[in-house]
């Protein structure tokens, strides 16, 4: 997930909103997962590939 979060754009800028929100960074590295998670397991279900604007 660091790496996710230093690559994916979409990541970073919800990893550091949560930051600026007041969350402590293991609380927004734990919600970066959890979405990264539920991305996935949408694009498996319906065969699709990574796209930016729906994350």
């Amino acid at each position: 997930m660091l790496s996710s979060i230093q690559c994916n754009p979409v990541l970073k800028r919800f990893y550091e909103r949560l930051k600026a929100q007041g969350k402590i960074p293991e609380v927004a590295l734990v919600a970066c997962m959890r979405k990264k998670i539920v991305v996935l397991n949408t694009m498996v279900k319906n065969q699709e590939p990574w796209r930016e604007k729906v994350a």
